[in-house]
């Protein structure tokens, strides 16, 4: 029997799984995937992953994030930097969080040529290889302005070809000179988005732009109206927290920690799906779309929290796939595993194809999963749980 060990999903008392129970648990998560993400919920997704939310000028994602959850929980955080937190059960001594964050890569205008060029400086891990081409909306104090990343025709590039980066690549705006481009409101600083509309490829695959991580945005939301829906009662404090400014470092996770002192964190992220041509699974990992929602390894995670989610997946049969990172998980997660002490945090990411592109993709199945799995561990978590290694 063809074995797939990237899934786990034991039934009690197996080892292992295998194709027969793959195929099982995915005809059972196809049919709760009408109750987690409804025509409605598609819609909304859409236009929060086309709502250009950039690093550092997060506010109007946030403001439709927090719309969306308003009827579904008690009271809000928002603080100065526009981290947001939406906050059910308040009052409790104990404190718990799911987290994602709100901002997308993005470029600059960092200069403007006299002849109209707009020049760019990155914001975020923006990939110059993929300009070429894209059109893109400049945001200006007068309004969205409409361009274009430029590049010479194959016909007439120099040899060896160029390949792009930050010094030769370039916005045009249709103006002829520095004076036009400044006339029509363009300065240095302004923000500039890649041009994409939100897809849903082959009934089963999410694509655009910020999936990374609007897809974790989406989820953490949805488990909060959930739990109002179905009239969860929490036995603490639950934040569910949508953080600003991970793309250049996990700092409003750095705020958000100060502001609510956890006892302890879920973040929620996007990973690296390996299954396709020119990654090799050896190096990077074995993580495929469609076959469950990836729970990391890694010294910032902490043990008891991680075995938490992996024996919730395996009672309510909710696939995951595992992974394991040497250091540090280069997201949220370690923001808020190392600060105040120590705070007891794990990790659950969506697996994610072409990650910083216009096209990045995931599947519907694994964003069921995440909500679910959150859903049901949630409910898992008490105040009296010892989270304390054993020395």
């Amino acid at each position: 029997m063809k074995q797939f060990p990237e899934v786990f999903c034991p039934a009690p008392g197996m080892p292992g799984t295998g194709i027969f129970l793959e195929l099982r648990f995915a005809k059972k998560m196809m049919s709760q995937i009408s109750d987690v993400i409804t025509d409605k919920e598609l819609e909304w997704i859409a236009r929060y992953i086309e709502n250009p939310s950039p690093t550092g000028n997060e506010r109007s994602g946030q403001r439709m994030w927090l719309d969306y959850i308003s009827d579904y929980i008690d009271d809000k955080i928002i603080d100065i930097y526009g981290n947001v937190a939406g906050i059910i059960n308040p009052g409790k001594d104990f404190k718990v969080v799911i987290e994602a964050h709100a901002d997308e890569i993005a470029w600059y205008v960092h200069t403007i040529s006299q002849d109209g060029y707009l020049h760019v400086e990155s914001t975020g891990g923006t990939d110059p290889g993929i300009s070429p081409s894209q059109r893109v909306h400049i945001h200006t104090a007068n309004g969205r302005i409409d361009g274009l990343f430029g590049w010479p025709a194959i016909h007439v590039r120099p040899m060896p070809e160029q390949t792009p980066d930050k010094s030769n690549i370039f916005i045009d705006i249709g103006c002829k000179s520095k004076e036009e481009a400044e006339a029509m409101g363009i300065q240095v600083g302004d923000l500039i988005t890649y041009e994409c509309q939100f897809k849903v490829l082959n009934n089963n695959y999410y694509v655009g732009r910020a999936l990374d991580n609007r897809m974790g945005g989406f989820a953490i939301a949805r488990v909060a109206q959930m739990l109002k829906q179905n009239k969860i009662e929490l036995p603490y404090t639950l934040y569910v927290v949508n953080c600003v400014q991970e793309e250049v470092g996990t700092k409003g996770a750095q705020m958000m920690v100060e502001t609510i002192r956890p006892d302890c964190v879920i973040v929620t992220d996007v990973t690296h799906a390996t299954r396709m041509p020119m990654m090799d699974i050896n190096k990077e990992g074995d993580i495929d779309l469609g076959k469950g929602v990836v729970i990391t390894k890694s010294p910032p995670i902490h043990n008891k929290l991680r075995q938490l989610l992996i024996s919730t997946a395996s009672e309510y049969d909710i696939p995951v796939q595992l992974a394991a990172v040497s250091k540090q998980t280069g997201t949220d997660a370690d923001a808020f595993a190392y600060a105040a002490g120590g705070i007891p945090t794990a990790l659950l990411s969506m697996p994610l194809r072409y990650m910083h592109t216009t096209v990045e993709t995931t599947h519907k199945d694994d964003v069921v999963g995440m909500i679910r799995l959150l859903y049901h561990a949630l409910q898992k978590i008490n105040p009296k749980m010892d989270l304390h290694y054993a020395i």
